[in-house]
């Protein structure tokens, strides 16, 4: 495969990085100049990764061309460019529908929504594809789990999810503060919290069949500080508000 990329940012950088450090070398990569100081990186760490003298040559030298741009500059930058009937067109860009993309993007016969997230530098996390893709589901698939969905409602739904990241680490800051406030060292308090939360994250592994709140009850031992914890945050309303916040994001993106 002779992958291309419109755009070339952290996203971008993630996902040569995740490849580059996969087994399989078979896909070269050809990148967008137009964050020069990335691109240069990527293309000086790894073989098989160089740099274009624009974003036409991506897609004249490439078969599969992602498009990580913006979507603020996406109608900039995409009707510009000469696709081909024969081009695949993998689309990053979350917010802009699979329809848009197809007209912005013709005569490319074949097109697909993906929404990889930045730790698949490390073959970590998962990627959402829609519409489902054999080929792309085997490219994601080294870099991680691929969930694949029929239903752009799902693949808007599952999107919000990644608006949650800064809450979880504002969540671990409250109590890394919590923990400094008492005089445990910084770097202490750091580490053991990341041990734990890294620990409870595999939970839901070790437990297939049970559902989150199933472990939620688990952990909250009747009369023990996880329920005084959990109850305490439920009477404020914490977990309604938390579901609204997620409901005005769910808007946005159909919005857009």
């Amino acid at each position: 495969m002779k992958l291309g990329f419109i755009g070339t940012g952290a996203l971008t950088a993630a996902i040569v990085t995740g490849l580059r450090s996969a087994a399989d070398r078979s896909v070269s990569v050809v990148l967008s100049p137009r964050n020069e100081e990335i691109a240069a990186s990527l293309a000086s760490r790894y073989q098989d990764v160089r740099v274009a003298s624009d974003n036409q040559a991506v897609l004249d030298d490439c078969d599969t061309v992602m498009l990580a741009v913006r979507p603020q500059i996406a109608h900039e930058v995409v009707p510009d460019l000469r696709f081909r009937p024969d081009h695949h067109v993998v689309s990053l860009i979350a917010t802009l529908p699979l329809e848009t993309i197809a007209t912005l993007t013709a005569p490319a016969g074949h097109v697909t929504k993906a929404l990889p997230m930045p730790m698949i530098a490390h073959r970590q996390g998962a990627t959402i594809i829609y519409p489902p893709d054999p080929a792309v589901a085997a490219l994601f698939g080294a870099l991680g789990q691929v969930i694949e969905v029929e239903d752009p409602g799902k693949f808007d739904a599952l999107s919000v999810v990644t608006a949650t990241y800064a809450s979880y680490f504002k969540y671990l800051d409250t109590i890394h503060g919590w923990l400094k406030d008492r005089g445990v060292e910084s770097a202490q308090a750091r580490d053991y919290i990341a041990c734990l939360f890294k620990a409870l994250a595999s939970a839901p592994e070790a437990a297939p069949g049970a559902d989150f709140m199933h472990l939620a009850e688990e952990y909250a031992t009747r009369g023990g500080i996880n329920e005084q914890v959990l109850r305490a945050l439920t009477d404020r309303r914490v977990f309604e508000v938390f579901s609204d916040s997620l409901d005005d994001v769910h808007r946005r993106i159909a919005a857009a």
